[in-house]
């Protein structure tokens, strides 16, 4: 009998043991360090909003993929090369939280989207923007590369592991933890991904680029998991800066297309997107979205960083009040025009539907979310969109088919037909990024390498944009297109100011 007892005391020693090692492995939350927690500008650049929980990639797992599979992105330097946004001294790039929920593990925060940059020129170190549109990053080859590296052979634990040890001194319980059960873990999630991407798999479908999403097609697959259908309307990602400005209760709408109610709606159906499931508590995503819609609510515009004539501003403030007041400084602001009126490209407008929006407003209510939610009526056009911060989020349209306010300002047929975007070179005379290797001699470039180097850059850096594809049309927003040049100069220069 004594026998028994002493081994039943060691079994529940060793069921304590090994229930204690499983928690402190798995599942203790370390949470955030209070230097970015603490941090408002920190917490919304690396802070977590608990896609930890669901979507986190382990960490050393997402350290070594730029160095297992450095052909399956577009050019040197790993992620960065995807346009992600990285800051001298970080650990992990702009828009990125490392957590410690049992294990090290990566997630996106709102920041990989809504962080922009610019440069005066090519040797300077980017300016980042908080809010501001990222229009660097690539994210549908950030979405196909995470199911491609799982496809690939070598997603296997012994060459990610081989690769580990070079750059990670792992006690032998995680060794043991990665090899047999992240690893294989994290390649059977990803690959799950892959039926939820099939569209921007499509040959029928063009390239994004770089700076854009198709926003709701995302919410239709992953949210509401619909069939995949024929729609395609990738998007620019938009400034969300200043979100106080939006007030529902005036008729404003969010979204490019106006399809959500107000700023909590978009922050809290964004997050959800990145989260990617039921939040694993409630109460901290909340806390989250209470904190992001705080912070946004207030945070201003960015200030254009270059010189600007006053005296052209206050002629061009004229020619403003004349010709663009009466959609963007008026009670018609942050309100839908019909498409006949504005006559852009419908495409991002028949990606959703009235049917798509009721059945995902009653997915949030089934996490036990109250928000005023999606518009359950058809989309009719686009929003009158508010002008803060204008000169930062190039290139123009909902979809982002004009480089610069300049050309916006011109007939189509004199708009141009083929671009490249997400360069962060910044073109003050046309307003807008850099687009084309011609303006390597007309931005105000002194240094013969300077130009040299843009030259070389534009299209290695960038992603062709071409307005003949679907979804890319550079058609209508005519509105000031017959002003004389002097004028169109002046407005350009008025708009530098808002």
């Amino acid at each position: 009998m004594r026998k028994l007892k002493i081994i039943l005391l060691l079994l529940v020693i060793l069921g304590l043991v090994g229930a204690y090692v499983g928690w402190y492995k798995f599942f203790r939350d370390e949470g955030i360090p209070e230097s970015i927690t603490n941090n408002p500008d920190m917490r919304f650049k690396y802070g977590s909003i608990g896609a930890e929980h669901e979507v986190g990639l382990p960490y050393w797992i997402w350290y070594v993929i730029p160095r297992v599979f450095p052909d399956k992105f577009p050019g040197p330097g790993g992620y960065t090369s995807l346009g992600i946004q990285w800051e001298e001294g970080q650990e992990i790039p702009i828009g990125f939280t490392k957590r410690v929920i049992g294990f090290a593990r990566i997630g996106n925060t709102c920041a990989s989207c809504h962080v922009a940059s610019w440069r005066a020129r090519p040797s300077d170190k980017p300016t980042f923007v908080i809010a501001g549109p990222n229009h660097t990053l690539n994210l549908e080859a950030f979405f196909r590369l995470l199911v491609d590296v799982a496809k690939d052979p070598r997603f296997n634990s012994d060459v990610l592991m081989g690769e580990i040890r070079l750059v990670a001194d792992l006690s032998w319980i995680d060794k043991l933890i990665y090899r047999y059960l992240l690893i294989p873990i994290t390649k059977k999630r990803l690959l799950e991904r892959e039926a939820q991407f099939a569209w921007i798999y499509r040959k029928d479908f063009p390239e994004w680029g770089r700076g854009r999403d198709d926003a709701m097609n995302l919410t239709k697959y992953f949210m509401i998991e619909e069939p995949m259908d024929n729609s395609f309307g990738p998007t620019d990602m938009p400034s969300i800066w200043n979100l106080k400005k939006y007030k529902p209760e005036k008729g404003h709408f969010m979204n490019l297309a106006g399809d959500s109610h107000d700023a909590r709606s978009v922050i809290m159906d964004s997050a959800l997107g990145l989260v990617g499931a039921r939040p694993k508590s409630k109460t901290e995503f909340l806390g989250h979205i209470d904190w992001f819609e705080d912070y946004l609510g207030k945070y201003p515009p960015p200030k254009y960083p270059f010189p600007i004539d006053q005296s052209k501003a206050a002629a061009g403030k004229t020619v403003f009040e004349q010709t663009c007041a009466s959609c963007h400084t008026s009670e018609r602001t942050g309100t839908r025009v019909p498409i006949a009126e504005v006559g852009t490209d419908r495409e991002r407008l028949d990606t959703w539907s009235k049917e798509a929006a009721i059945k995902a407003n009653k997915v949030v209510r089934g996490f036990g979310l109250e928000r005023k939610g999606l518009v359950e009526e058809p989309l009719i056009g686009y929003v009158a969109s508010f002008l803060d911060g204008i000169w930062l989020r190039a290139p123009y349209l909902h979809h982002g088919a004009v480089p610069t306010l300049r050309d916006l300002l011109e007939p189509v047929e004199k708009r141009p037909k083929v671009f490249f975007r997400g360069y962060s070179v910044y073109n003050p005379i046309k307003v807008g990024f850099v687009t084309t290797k011609q303006e390597a001699d007309t931005i105000g470039l002194t240094d013969d390498r300077e130009r040299e180097q843009l030259r070389e850059d534009i299209e290695r850096l960038g992603t062709r944009f071409d307005v003949s594809q679907r979804a890319s049309s550079n058609q209508g927003h005519t509105f000031g297109t017959n002003l004389a040049d002097k004028d169109k100069d002046a407005l350009v220069e008025y708009l530098k100011t808002l």
